[in-house]
């Protein structure tokens, strides 16, 4: 443990209400030993880390969904199969002597007390969440400066924006990086300046063609440049929109069989009635809440 870490632990744990030891979490991590035993689980033996990259994206979706439901007990379930995850990824790095839980532990606890030089440092006057996150962007930097120290290939500005994030989450961390950088617009005018000349673009390619795909491309990433400039969540506000949209296609399911039809079998005006019907539903349950 580094000696800020060391001092930090220390401080902290001399406070009323710190967590002390996590028995159970131990359990876990015996479990998973044991099933990674040769008299344990077939299917948990034969894992490695590529095989079971699905499953960690897949528990990741599951525990937003389960958050986004407001169950309590199924957000733990579904925290519990991605701490599960952790642990498998970790045992496996064990049984190939590479690293433990402990130490995945350690790398990223040191990581939060030296990304928190406002809580555990002395930088003053971070008062905000948006004043937080360039506090840990200056020492991502710094970071990434001093990892390159002594390369031939320093690593470039967008190299820790992992490539497997989705699109417009990842489009929005880059473009992110590339304003701090400079790569800016000088107000929100622009950026919808910069839409409009995308459309164009898009609009004057052969429909159907690659060429039109790619600038749809442009299109988008240059709308997620609208939202950072909104201070909007553009992975979140499209996940919002799809989580309104399948509710809605939810009632109107409900009203056609209540009327005794299929959606199938219902025209272009019919299905528009039906939506306006589940929006009316929609805002009036609202209203009442």
């Amino acid at each position: 443990m580094s000696e800020a870490a060391d001092r930090v632990d220390q401080e902290v744990r001399g406070r009323a209400g710190a967590p002390g030891t996590h028995p159970e979490l131990d359990r876990l991590v015996r479990t998973t030993w044991r099933l990674r035993q040769p008299d344990g689980c077939p299917w948990d033996r034969e894992q490695t880390h590529l095989s079971i990259t699905r499953n960690m994206v897949e528990e990741a979706y599951e525990a937003v969904e389960a958050i986004h439901e407001g169950s309590c007990e199924h957000v733990l379930e579904e925290l519990g199969d991605v701490l599960e995850q952790v642990v498998l990824h970790a045992q496996i790095a064990a049984d190939d002597g590479e690293f433990d839980i402990d130490d995945v532990a350690h790398a990223l606890n040191e990581k939060l007390v030296r990304r928190h030089p406002h809580v555990f440092g002395d930088v003053t006057g971070v008062s905000d969440g948006e004043a937080v996150m360039d506090v840990w962007d200056d020492v991502k930097r710094a970071e990434r400066e001093a990892a390159a120290q002594g390369d031939e290939a320093p690593r470039g500005l967008l190299d820790s924006v992992p490539a497997s994030l989705p699109a417009l989450m990842q489009a929005q961390k880059i473009s992110k990086r590339a304003a701090k950088a400079g790569f800016e617009w000088p107000d929100l005018a622009g950026v919808w300046d910069k839409v409009s000349e995308e459309r164009a673009e898009f609009e004057a390619e052969e429909p159907g063609s690659p060429e039109r795909a790619e600038e749809f491309g442009d299109l988008l990433f240059s709308l997620v440049n609208v939202a950072r400039w909104e201070h909007i969540d553009a992975e979140e506000a499209l996940a919002s929109a799809n989580r309104k949209f399948r509710s809605r296609w939810a009632r109107m399911e409900r009203l056609a069989r209540e009327r005794g039809v299929e959606l199938e079998s219902l025209g272009a005006q019919e299905l528009d009635d039906l939506w306006g019907q589940a929006k009316l539903e929609e805002r009036g349950e609202r209203g009442r809440a």
